[in-house]
């Protein structure tokens, strides 16, 4: 997270949503700025990385604090209660009554494509990239590749994202779609579903890059590029531990571990949490709450074990996506069409609407077509069989993971309609919105506002 994940994605997905405000709004508003203002990825970079140290020397000085001794080395399994490692050329070995394993993931570069190893980067390494990405091609539809897509789009670069199927497969669909489009208003281009890199190679002597296509029905195509990013997904860090020294079993599908209720592995001492689990959300403050509860009971006599519903997260694309529970297609494979409902609203948000943001010039049918129009969704999915309990909660708009914090406790504490309902809303915002909803989905009725002051 601090090195490669949350924290540089979010400085640098802060740093993008300051270009269409600079370019556009701010002259909207009255400040006048200079036309040619360009940016700085190398400044942008070197900000990034000096927080980033920053943050390590703070972790590192608070464990040191703590009387936690500290050791900068790759640590291998001797047995289920020893590891090894080497330090300054000497090797060392560890003795504990119980071992936790949090190694996190890697991110992947596929092995079947040629050129992708030796041409290719990843997410990881963008956040310390000292050359501008200049034209990029994202190889992925999670939400990684739509992160580092989005930015890069609003920091000014040509990009263009090919993925396997479907954006965003896990979340909410209609959601999805809607970060989907939105992102493509916003001037980043999507291939065709399919269209897929089949090899890639050196193109001239000025290190870019020439990206061989496939569709999925056959059809060939090349473009150049200066920069590809793969974010098709991660593998759990575990090959160099010698887990089998242990005793410790990983799936042989997912390459994870399988633990218990109590993250124990099928060695009941040698425990696990973090990315390398099989099933669990890969978030952070998913593993630093496993963390805290395993250490609770190991040493302080807790029974308090990790409630795994209702975990809230944000996807930081230009058009920010939180939700918390269930999709409206896992709440109807769960109970049925019948048993749920969803309430929906449409909107521009107040300070878009005013400084009337503009789509990609691209994308205009005419002189006319300028407006990128609606840019957020509220949506609730609700459980008629339990008085409208809220079982699904789902915004994409501007700060949806401030907006998406606070609804995840009324979740936990089991919110109904009826009290979002008897909330006042503050005004202007667009997280009012969620106490105002109306339209059900059933209605056929259009929940895009008409009129009214914008979030």
């Amino acid at each position: 997270c601090v090195n490669v994940g949350c924290v540089p994605k979010k400085l640098m997905h802060y740093a993008g949503l300051m270009g269409p405000i600079l370019h556009h709004d701010a002259q909207k508003f009255g400040w006048k700025l200079a036309p040619d203002a360009s940016h700085d990825w190398g400044k942008l970079v070197e900000t990034v990385q000096n927080h980033i140290r920053q943050l390590n020397f703070s972790y590192r000085s608070g464990l040191r604090g703590t009387g936690v001794n500290y050791l900068n080395a790759l640590a291998t399994f001797q047995g289920p209660n020893e590891i090894a490692y080497t330090q300054k050329g000497e090797e060392k070995t560890l003795s504990a009554k119980n071992i936790l394993i949090a190694t996190g993931g890697r991110p992947n570069l596929p092995s079947d494509i040629p050129g992708a190893r030796e041409l290719a980067i990843t997410s990881d390494d963008i956040f310390s990239m000292k050359k501008s990405p200049g034209k990029t091609l994202v190889v992925g539809g999670a939400y990684i590749a739509l992160e580092t897509a989005g930015f890069l789009t609003e920091l000014g670069y040509d990009v263009s994202v090919s993925f396997r199927s479907i954006l965003l497969r896990g979340f909410d669909r209609q959601c999805a779609e809607k970060i989907g489009n939105t992102m493509r208003l916003l001037g980043t281009k999507f291939l065709p579903a399919g269209t897929l890199p089949s090899k890639m190679e050196k193109e001239g002597d000025g290190g870019k890059i020439r990206v061989h296509f496939k569709g999925k029905d056959g059809e060939t195509s090349e473009e150049v590029y200066d920069t590809v990013l793969y974010a098709t997904g991660r593998t759990a860090d575990l090959a160099g531990l010698s887990l089998g020294n242990a005793g410790v079993v990983a799936d042989p599908s997912s390459g994870k571990l399988d633990v218990d209720d109590g993250e124990a592995t099928n060695v009941p001492n040698i425990f696990a949490v973090g990315d390398i689990l099989k099933g669990r959300p890969e978030l952070t403050p998913v593993a630093i709450r496993a963390g805290e509860l395993l250490a609770r009971r190991l040493f302080a006599g807790s029974t308090e074990k990790m409630n795994w519903d209702l975990i809230a997260t944000t996807v930081f694309t230009p058009a920010e996506y939180g939700s918390v529970g269930l999709s409206e297609e896992e709440a109807v494979k769960r109970w049925g069409r019948d048993d749920i409902e969803t309430y929906l609203l449409e909107f521009t948000s107040l300070e878009m609407a005013a400084a009337h943001r503009q789509k990609d010039p691209s994308l205009r049918a005419d002189d006319f077509d300028v407006d990128i129009g609606a840019n957020a969704l509220s949506k609730l999915v609700v459980r008629r069989s339990e008085d409208e309990k809220v079982v699904g909660f789902h915004y994409v708009g501007p700060n949806a993971g401030e907006i998406t914090q606070g609804f995840a406790v009324a979740m936990r504490l089991g919110a109904k309609k009826r009290d979002l309902d008897g909330t006042i809303g503050i005004h202007p915002t667009d997280a009012e919105s969620l106490v105002q909803l109306d339209i059900t989905g059933s209605s056929g009725e259009s929940y895009l506002a008409a009129g009214g002051c914008g979030g």
